[in-house]
């Protein structure tokens, strides 16, 4: 299997490479990219196949006798709905339901079955990215449509995302990481989306993933598991001062995570979000919501300029920057850092993402990718 290597060598470094550690990006062979489409193809069937299951045939149907007449019932959320006693009508409507839901299980259990024969050949091809936890915790969101309706994913995961766009790995070292941080739009009530929410709160929703995931502290934003894996719910800074300190709650449960403010977020929270399938380690796939690669370049780069960041973070911000814009000038021209779909962002930030962008550009023309 073949595949091409390619350098990126931060713009600084041109002159001093000495003990730099560049960056690496390997784009996928022929075969790991037909494998790569036929799973996304199979996916996207799969969920949709999932999507109408739910909507159509989601409860139960049910003759009931009632002062000894036959009726029709539709349950639904534990409630049952009489649909008017038999005829030829109700008789035909109870017929329906039964032979679709049928044959919506049937396709269900073949596209699952073709996704589960084809997770051994991602594996082998390496196309299984995404840790196993992370992966586990974005379907259960995903399965509660509230990802990419109030949550998405932000930080270092996000990477997974952008590469599966680009149709290329990166260096692992840019992607190790024991941590996922989700981003809580609190314009979005996910209270609203997720009848399981209501139940149970997101603390409830990711336990129902990995049970030993627990709180780090009362009134914590972050929870972890045994393993030491941390989940981080954050939120934007409000905007007005007399706010501050009393973030939206994601439930109305007392013991649930409660998000973080974080300066910074307002921006990303107002641009683009996009959404891609990507594979975990084991081979199957799942859907990712994160945000635009642009504003998440420019995100870093931005971050990596604050004076609270430690020099190591620092560092890893402005890696993980130049990498993205490099990845987007490289892989995905289509997105320009001037795109009008971008002026939410502040004008300073902005600025940066045309200096990312001029920068990539300029390494792409000295021929820092030429293999």
């Amino acid at each position: 299997m073949s595949s091409r290597l390619l350098r990126f060598i931060p713009f600084s470094s041109i002159f001093n490479m000495k003990g730099d550690k560049g960056i690496f990006m390997i784009e996928l062979s022929p075969q790991q990219v037909q494998q790569k489409i036929n799973c996304e193809q199979v996916y996207t069937a799969y969920r949709a196949a999932q999507q109408d299951y739910s909507a159509r045939f989601k409860g139960s149907m049910a003759w009931k006798k009632v002062n000894g007449k036959s009726y029709l019932y539709r349950k639904t959320k534990k409630i049952w709905v009489s649909l008017g006693p038999e005829t030829d009508e109700t008789r035909t409507i109870y017929q329906s339901f039964t032979d679709g839901r049928e044959q919506a299980k049937h396709r269900l259990e073949t596209l699952k079955t073709r996704l589960a024969e084809m997770a051994p050949v991602n594996v082998a091809l390496r196309l299984g990215r995404v840790p196993l936890l992370a992966a586990r915790i974005l379907r259960r969101l995903d399965a509660e449509h509230i990802l990419g309706k109030g949550l998405c994913v932000v930080g270092t995961n996000a990477l997974y995302a952008y590469e599966a766009m680009a149709g290329i790995h990166l260096d692992g070292s840019q992607l190790a990481t024991l941590d996922i941080d989700l981003l809580f739009d609190a314009r979005q009530s996910l209270k609203i989306a997720s009848s399981a929410l209501n139940e149970a709160g997101l603390l409830g929703l990711l336990q129902s993933v990995d049970h030993s995931i627990q709180p780090v502290a009362a009134n914590s934003f972050r929870a972890a598991n045994r393993d030491g894996y941390l989940i981080d719910l954050i939120t934007p800074l409000t905007r007005f001062a007399a706010s501050s300190g009393t973030p939206p709650r994601v439930s109305d449960h007392a013991a649930d995570l409660l998000p973080v403010e974080i300066a910074g977020l307002k921006w990303i929270e107002s641009s683009p979000m996009v959404e891609h399938i990507v594979i975990d380690e084991k081979g199957f796939p799942l859907n990712m919501v994160v945000p635009d690669p642009r504003v998440f370049a420019m995100h870093k780069a931005w971050v990596a300029q604050r004076d609270d960041r430690t020099p190591e973070k620092s560092r890893r911000d402005r890696w993980q920057a130049d990498i993205v814009a490099a990845l987007v000038v490289k892989y995905l021209p289509h997105l320009d850092f001037t795109g009008t779909e971008l002026m939410a962002l502040p004008a300073p930030v902005r600025e940066t993402g045309i200096m990312l962008q001029d920068e990539a550009r300029q390494k792409k023309s000295l021929g820092f990718w030429d293999y």
